[in-house]
């Protein structure tokens, strides 16, 4: 009796060491095919590709860099280089009304701000429209497609719209596989209010250029969402900051230079443009 226990303690042991060596080989097969997947170069990619949704690459590959060239503008009055400006913080803040005479109000030197910060916007992300384009063409011949990219005049396009910033791309891509398929509609959308900014960065223009000043009270009362304020240099320039209070970051700077007083002087009579 006890000989025949032991046979068969034997062969559970056998049957339970080779369960073991299964879920021990099982495992490490396991490893080995997500070491050799996270290892493998150009296996992973920041930009996810879906060959059904190649709208979604370009909105995935370009949204940083659109989003970063806004911020750049709206950092610096509306340009990503200014010509003109005053320092502050390091920053480039470009004049959009200016007067070097005393007693004079500014002369506006944005006449159409919002085209102007569109234009900006396209030129700055230029070169990343083309290698994105080029990027999602290689994922499909990387696929097996035949590939064929065209694009018309002007084929970036950048607007300030209501509560958004839309870019568009007039790109026509065709992929040939099995079949051929053709897409020609290419949008990146940013929630961002820069268009409200503009337009109240416009109306104090309008009122630095004429007035000689602007009341930034006025619009924080009329505008509870936005934040202006008003900041006077030594030089006699004002930097003014326009905040959206509900959008972390969504922000638009500028500077002017309008009706400046020399020491100890009055300007009684103001002079007009």
């Amino acid at each position: 009796m006890k000989r025949g226990l032991g046979v068969k303690g034997i062969s559970m042991n056998s049957k339970r060491g080779q369960v073991t060596v299964f879920i021990i080989a099982a495992i490490l097969i396991v490893g080995l095919a997500l070491l050799i997947y996270f290892l493998r170069p150009g296996i992973t990619s920041t930009t996810e590709f879906d060959e059904k949704n190649p709208s979604g690459f370009i909105q995935t590959c370009m949204e940083e860099e659109i989003t970063n060239a806004v911020s750049l503008v709206s950092l610096q009055g509306g340009s990503t280089n200014p010509e003109h400006f005053i320092l502050s913080e390091s920053n480039k803040i470009e004049y959009l009304c200016y007067m070097t005479e005393d007693c004079r109000p500014c002369v506006v030197q944005r006449a159409l701000l919002k085209q102007h910060i569109e234009s900006e916007i396209k030129e700055e992300i230029e070169s990343s429209v083309a290698s994105c384009f080029e990027k999602l063409v290689a994922s499909y011949e990387s696929g097996g497609y035949t590939t064929n990219l065209e694009h018309g005049p002007n084929a970036t396009k950048v607007e300030l719209l209501p509560k958004r910033v839309v870019t568009s791309f007039n790109y026509t891509l065709t992929a040939t596989k099995a079949n051929t398929k053709r897409y020609d509609s290419f949008n990146v959308v940013l929630n961002n209010n820069l268009y409200e900014l503009v337009s109240i960065a416009n109306s104090i223009i309008d009122s630095e250029s004429n007035l000689g000043d602007a009341n930034e009270r006025f619009y924080t009362d009329i505008y509870p969402d936005l934040k202006v304020e008003k900041f006077n240099q030594n030089d006699g320039s004002t930097i003014y900051i326009i905040t959206d209070r509900n959008r972390d970051g969504n922000s638009f700077q500028f500077a002017s230079k309008s009706l400046v007083l020399p020491a100890g002087y009055v300007c009684n009579n103001v002079a007009t443009n």
